[in-house]
């Protein structure tokens, strides 16, 4: 699947007599990480550790989000967003999050908000729950650093995790040795299904885990593009 053609494509078609309008203007900025998450029990979220920013995307009255490494700021029109290369993660954050709020104002999707507060860990422990009845017991490929999640699903189910972030590899967390991305294949093809961070669709990453195994993405990022691509989505609090 060729994730990046299909969504451009779509968003081609949906903004076909928008794209030049000038009230659809696409504007990004960085989110401090309070605005981003407000204030959650724990301070081991990569946004609170200052790893990722979010970035939010306003179209007329609709905001979208996305996680990215590489934080900066972006204005144009539809066309503009669409004409991207999407060649780095930073071109890759402002089109998914602009695709993101285009999508929520014509009403397809929800969920384009970060959850906040208490609500991540409330998430994690209904994200454990909904494995359990879809699943039963499976081994479970976690990609991603979301700590909540992988607590939760660490004390339920064997797993193991990708991450990319170096100073995550090679440590341990809780309990769990965290693995980089040279482990991948091996990763995959141990467990019984994928569940992954919607920053794959930042980090070009997203068409690995996409094969015969059951994937399920998590977190905003991945609202509007889970939506084009006919793929399944955890998020029990949309904002």
């Amino acid at each position: 699947m060729d994730v990046y053609h299909l969504l451009k494509n779509e968003f081609s078609k949906l903004a076909h007599d928008m794209l030049d309008e000038p009230v659809s203007i696409v504007s990004a900025r960085a989110l401090s990480a309070k605005e981003a998450i407000g204030e959650p029990d724990r301070d081991d979220y990569p946004l609170l550790k200052g790893k990722e920013v979010m970035i939010e995307a306003q179209f007329k009255g609709s905001r979208g989000q996305a996680f990215t490494d590489t934080p900066g700021t972006f204005e144009g029109s539809i066309r503009d967003i669409i004409a991207l290369p999407l060649t780095n993660n930073f071109q890759r954050a402002v089109f998914i999050a602009s695709l993101n709020a285009f999508m929520r104002e014509l009403g397809h999707i929800s969920g384009t908000l970060h959850c906040r507060d208490k609500e991540p860990e409330q998430c994690a422990r209904e994200f454990v729950q909904h494995v359990r009845e879809r699943f039963g017991n499976p081994r479970v490929s976690f990609v991603g650093f979301q700590p909540a999640m992988i607590e939760r699903f660490s004390e339920q189910f064997e797993m193991r995790v990708l991450d990319l972030d170096e100073d995550n590899i090679g440590k341990t967390k809780f309990g769990l040795t965290i693995e980089g991305p040279d482990n991948t294949e091996e990763v995959l093809r141990w467990g019984d299904i994928i569940l992954a961070t919607g920053s794959t669709c930042i980090n070009g990453t997203i068409e690995q885990y996409l094969g015969e195994k059951p994937v399920i993405f998590y977190g905003v990022s991945a609202s509007a593009a889970t939506k084009i691509c006919g793929l399944e989505r955890f998020c029990r609090y949309p904002h």
